[in-house]
Order: C-alpha cells, then sequence, then structure tokens
C-alpha cells in the first residue's frame, strides 16, 4: 500500500505536550473542516489516518464528528504517535476481521431462543433507561460516571445472584476513573471460546463543561445498556447456560475515543484471547429510519457475522432490517475489529437517519415517545445472537 505523509504546518509553533495522537477515518482529514481543529500532521492511507490534536479539542471533535459525519465518537485516542502508526498499518488484522470466518453460523436452537424471546418486556428495558439517564452526567471523568457504571455493576450482579457460573468485575482503567462493568458467564464445555456483548456506558454533552455537563443518554447509551441488561434478566430467569464463554461489557470513555474498549480489546490480544464474536450495542431505542428497525453497519464489521444477524432477525425478531456505513472508529465495535476479532453493530437506525438529540441535555427518552418499543427489537437480536453462539 502507498502511504501519504502529509506535514501541515498550521503553527511556527510546536505543538505542546497535552496533544495527543489520534486514527480518524481519511474522509475527516480529506475535508476542509480539518482547519477548524488544531492538528499539527496527518499520516494517512485509503481508509485511516493519523493526526496530532490538542486533548482539549477532543470533545469538540467528538461533537464535529457526531454532527458532520453522523459517527458517535469517530475517533480512536493511541497512547503515542508509534502506536497510532502502528494502529494504522494493521491491515491484516483488520481484513481477517472483516472478511474471516470464525463459526459455524447456523441455526439450530429454536426451541431455546424462541420462548426466550417471547420473554423481554419494554417496561423493563423502559425502567433502565430511565434509571441511567437520571444521572446528571455519565462523563468518565466525573463523580456520576463512576456511580452511574457501580449502579449498573450492581443490577446486573442482583439478576445474576443466583448463578454460580457468573462473576462480575469493575475493570479499573489508571488514567481515568469510570470503571468498566464485566459480567462474565463461564462456558460449559467452550470455556476458551469468548462471545462478547457489550455497549458504552458513558454519556457526553457537547464539547465544554466536562464534569459538570448535564448529559441523560438516553439513547446514547442508556438504551444500549439497558437492551444487555433484559438480556441478561431473561438468560438468567431462563436459566440458560451457554457452552461458550458469554462477557457482557458496559464500557468506559467511549465518547472520548473508545479509550475503554481499545484497553479491553488489546488487552485480549495480548493475552492471545479467542474471541469468536462481538455485538455492540450502541443507540437503540429511535426508530429514526421508517423502512428499517434494524441496521447493520456493513464498514469495519464482519461481513460473515452481519449475514448471521439478518437470518437471526428473519429468524427470531420478524422485522426489516438493511445496512448502512458508520465510518472509522464510530463505536466500540471497532476496537475489537481493529485488533482481528469479528464484530458487528446493528444500529437503529441508517448513519443519514441518526438521532440528532444525542450529545446534547435533550437526550432524553421522550425523544423515543417515553417508551422502549424500539430496543425490544435489539433485545430479541441479541438473545438469539446469545443462544446461537453460545452453543
Amino acid at each position: 500500500m502507498k502511504i501519504l505523509i502529509i506535514l501541515l504546518c498550521l503553527s511556527t509553533m510546536a505543538v505542546s505536550s497535552d496533544s495527543v495522537y489520534i486514527t480518524i477515518g481519511t474522509d475527516f482529514t480529506q475535508s476542509s473542516e480539518k482547519s477548524l481543529f488544531n492538528v499539527a500532521d496527518i499520516i494517512q492511507n485509503k481508509d485511516i489516518s493519523v493526526i496530532k490534536v490538542d486533548k482539549k479539542e477532543l470533545y469538540k471533535l467528538s461533537a464535529h464528528m457526531h454532527d458532520s459525519f453522523h459517527r458517535c465518537g469517530g475517533y480512536v485516542v493511541h497512547e503515542s504517535r508509534d502506536k497510532a502508526i502502528e494502529s494504522l498499518f494493521d491491515d491484516s488484522k483488520r481484513s481477517l476481521a472483516a472478511n474471516g470466518l470464525f463459526v459455524d453460523y447456523s441455526i439450530t436452537m429454536q426451541t431455546f431462543v424462541e420462548p426466550m424471546v417471547k420473554k423481554v418486556e419494554e417496561e423493563k428495558i423502559r425502567d433502565v433507561i430511565k434509571s441511567l439517564s437520571a444521572f446528571k452526567n455519565r462523563f468518565y471523568k466525573s463523580p456520576h460516571g463512576v456511580k452511574s457504571s457501580n449502579w449498573i455493576k450492581d443490577k446486573w450482579a442482583d439478576l445474576s445472584s443466583h448463578r454460580t457460573d457468573v462473576t462480575i468485575e469493575a475493570y479499573d482503567h489508571k488514567k481515568w476513573p469510570q470503571p468498566t462493568i464485566i459480567m462474565t458467564v463461564e462456558g460449559s464445555e467452550l470455556a476458551d471460546e469468548i462471545l462478547i456483548i457489550g455497549g458504552h456506558a458513558d454519556s457526553i454533552s457537547g464539547w465544554f463543561g466536562g464534569s459538570h455537563i448535564t448529559a441523560p443518554g438516553a439513547d446514547d447509551n442508556a438504551s444500549g445498556i439497558a437492551t444487555i441488561t433484559e438480556v441478561i434478566r431473561v438468560m438468567m430467569d431462563s436459566n440458560y447456560r451457554p457452552k461458550r464463554t458469554v462477557k457482557f461489557m458496559a464500557y468506559a470513555a467511549e465518547e472520548v475515543g473508545l479509550l475503554g474498549s481499545k484497553e479491553l480489546a488489546s488487552n485480549f490480544e495480548k493475552n492471545s484471547q479467542n474471541v469468536v464474536g462481538v455485538m455492540q450495542l450502541d443507540m437503540t431505542n429511535h426508530k429514526g429510519t421508517s423502512d428499517k428497525d434494524i441496521v447493520m453497519m456493513n464498514d469495519f464489521t464482519n461481513a460473515a457475522q452481519n449475514a448471521f444477524l439478518g437470518t437471526l432477525i428473519d429468524e427470531y425478531v420478524k422485522v426489516p432490517w438493511g445496512y448502512s456505513k458508520c465510518g472509522y472508529g464510530c463505536s466500540d465495535h471497532a476496537s475489537w475489529h481493529n485488533k482481528g476479532f469479528p464484530a458487528s453493530m446493528p444500529f437503529e437506525s441508517t448513519m443519514e437517519d441518526i438521532n440528532k438529540k444525542i450529545h446534547t441535555k435533550s437526550d432524553t427518552i421522550d425523544q423515543s415517545g417515553g417508551n422502549a418499543d424500539h430496543a425490544v427489537k435489539f433485545a430479541k437480536l441479541a438473545l438469539s445472537y446469545l443462544v446461537e453462539m453460545g452453543k
């Protein structure tokens, strides 16, 4: 691959030590809008670019990627320039994650799945959305972010308290206070094969205010965490015990560069963990596209697993679905994809029809009619994915 290296001297002064290297979609670096930010240099290939930007610009960049590119996040923060460039050249890993066949994607568990999807309750999902969006914010550096994540931990622990094969931890990230919550259900036969169902726990509003902002994040992403919580509730209520190990994750610090999921995916790669499937649930309760209920992101995801999810929708959820493009780094599935793991992101709408109220104080459940009807469809899909993959 031919790599184009461009040095943009926007200032005669060196970029301060408060700068950071990120990877971002090349469509951003090729747009005139990059001039809105203090970009120091660009190293790019066809799809992904490395840039150096002031840390204080990251919140503004998050808002810009949402408003102009319809991406939630839209970039990945790296520890150093070398790490960022290393990620840029991980084409073989991304190719494997996009095109590899990791398991037998067959549908054989109807007798288990059908009774379970009937147990999904809209009210249960709605209650969790309301509880999480009642926090002033779930910002990754705020006390509210810590308390809200611990609320998730306690909720998941309560739902699984009768199971001896379940463990729950608050994964401590050294550079910020909000933990990632991880619930592990140990596989009965194929414990070394891991299935991950996750979504981000943090919320953000605008690009200033930090820990003091009002960011209810009902859709982004209390809806995804509430959907996962309902999957856990039904799984525990049905006493379903998977043969593969299942990990549910509520990631910290997604909104500021996929920080939490990136750290976890890197650790899983470093420890040679055998992740056979990843599902990302990031926004599930705003029906923005009239002719599609569930939309699969077909870029930076695994094609075979996406097609499998489509067959699961047809078999168990029975709603119209389709495809859209999300762009680079648009949610936590990108962290796993970049490390060579197969990931999918079923989404509530096409990116063109994305909920315009996210990242504002108006992201409340009222924007979804005060109910969780749309999220019910995603809970049914995630349950069918859990059981068919858990076999």
